[in-house]
């Protein structure tokens, strides 16, 4: 006869595994809830106003993130309910008794080990995973109801502030800039939009999808315990995705981000060249580039005369596809006079856009070769986005130039920068401003602020880390702008609109 020793509960207690014969009574064949599940005498010691499920979900003793609890009477993270676990051990040392595993989201008090089922905990599931039904999403851009969080504040869901950690400002006006586009926001929200996208063995990338659909699912929460959020676990996403290009203890550059930010999660979603995803559907656009190459300047003129009749110096079109356009701003006056020092240069929208008219030339020095360049737009996205120019590096500084560039919120017409075919097939060319990301201050010091507009209310807020305030619209064009996105009218998920593009 063979004795079965009951084996030592391990340390780290798998709890998928072994919670059933933890927390229930096996009787005739039949699983027998425990009484106490369901009347445990400690969810009033539950403190929601610590909780905070924003950060990495790491046992604060052993920074495991496998296995992780969250005690709901001090907020902090542990390991395991085992009887030697750090949880277990929490439990008894500081009489703190009710755990939830941030992964099953079951709940459990430690030390007697068993489940507690009570729906007055679902706000606590709910605040750590939002979720989003496909009713909820389509009535998001339609009312402007303000939610009352737990520890007292109002706030309207999308508008909330984000955690500066350190120096992660710039990142963080990229990331509510995109909360803010309705078609973005919206495939985000819903994760069954992504969830079965197959990645390669190892594919770190992917992390950034399932990141950003977390922190828009808590951006745009209407139960949330604070009016604010920390996009610690999605930044740490960036850091390790970027291969430490972009941190959160050192200050980036907007444009540079979202350049790769757009890119990664176009690529991570399984989008290429040819195939699409929500990122290039909702922003892709396309245009022509003529280009020119110009002969040497030291040469002489009769050999210039020469070289620019050979094919090489011939003007070639080429077609391409751009996420955003480059508007250049008019270098900034050198020398003023003691008037002229408080006078900032301004210059109108429509002339910085001038550049995708089809004839404005510009010129394009690379190290070896000088060309001419024109640019004409054949197709606009349904959100187009402008980055402003504004720093230039040479080899020893990053120079910013402070103009002013004048422009209306409203009905900014791009029709004259299309292509005659494009202009025949091109129904909508009007946009309206959506997102404005502002960069204040000196080029590697400064800091980043955002303006957004709220579709459901119509008001515009800036955003300044876990500062917000609403703000007038002719506020906005007095903003040195760096990035903006502009929303076609009549774009799908206008509110103003039902009938689609």
């Amino acid at each position: 006869m063979v004795s079965l020793k009951r084996q030592r509960e391990p340390e780290v207690d798998d709890d998928d595994d072994n919670e059933d014969r933890v927390s229930a009574k096996i009787g005739r064949g039949r699983v027998v809830e425990d009484r106490r599940s369901r009347h445990c005498p400690y969810l009033d010691t539950i403190n929601r106003s610590v909780l905070d499920f924003d950060f990495e979900k790491l046992c604060s003793i052993s920074l495991s993130h496998i296995n992780v609890y969250a005690c709901l009477i001090c907020g902090k993270y542990f390991q395991g309910r085992g009887l030697k676990s750090h949880a277990y051990t929490h439990s008894v040392q500081f009489t703190h008794h009710v755990f939830l595993n941030l992964h099953t989201l079951k709940f459990y008090c430690l030390p007697d080990n068993y489940e507690i089922i009570d729906s007055s905990l679902e706000d606590i599931t709910y605040v750590l995973k939002p979720t989003f039904t496909k009713q909820h999403i389509a009535g998001l851009d339609k009312q402007g109801k303000l939610y009352r969080a737990y520890d007292g504040t109002t706030y309207l869901p999308g508008i909330v502030g984000l955690n500066n950690i350190k120096a992660n400002d710039y990142a963080n006006v990229v990331l509510q800039a995109f909360s803010n586009v309705p078609p973005l926001r919206n495939y985000f929200l819903e994760e069954e939009n992504y969830k079965d996208i197959r990645r390669p063995p190892g594919d770190i990338m992917f992390l950034l999808v399932q990141r950003f659909g977390e922190l828009m699912r808590k951006l745009w929460n209407p139960r949330n315990f604070k009016a604010h959020v920390s996009p610690h676990e999605m930044l740490q996403a960036v850091v390790l995705c970027s291969k430490k290009n972009f941190q959160i203890t050192k200050q980036g550059d907007a444009v540079d981000f979202m350049t790769w930010f757009l890119n990664a999660l176009h690529g991570a979603l399984g989008g290429t060249k040819k195939k699409a995803s929500i990122i290039t559907k909702a922003f892709q656009g396309s245009m022509r580039i003529f280009s020119k190459k110009l002969p040497h300047p030291d040469l002489l003129p009769e050999e210039k005369e020469a070289l620019l009749v050979t094919e090489e110096y011939q003007e070639q079109m080429s077609e391409s596809t751009f996420l955003f356009l480059t508007l250049d701003l008019p270098t900034a006056p050198l020398y003023k006079d003691e008037k002229e020092q408080l006078i900032i240069p301004q210059v109108p929208l429509f002339n910085i856009l001038g550049k995708f008219n089809g004839s404005t030339e510009k010129e394009y020095k690379t190290y070896k070769e000088n060309f001419l360049k024109r640019f004409q737009l054949t197709k606009l996205p349904p959100y187009l986005i402008f980055c402003i120019k504004r720093f230039t590096k040479n080899n020893f500084f990053v120079e910013k130039n402070p103009t002013i560039v004048n422009f209306p919120i409203t009905n900014v017409d791009l029709r004259e920068y299309l292509t005659e075919e494009a202009q025949a097939t091109e129904k909508n060319t009007t946009y309206d401003l959506v997102a404005n990301v502002v960069h204040d201050g000196k080029p590697t010091e400064g800091a980043y602020r955002i303006h957004v507009l709220h579709h459901g209310t119509g008001k515009w807020y800036e955003m300044q880390d876990l500062q917000v305030t609403d703000i007038l619209p002719q506020m906005i064009t007095l903003s040195e702008a760096y990035i903006q996105i502009w929303k076609r009218q009549g774009s799908e998920n206008d509110p103003n609109n039902h009938k689609g593009v």
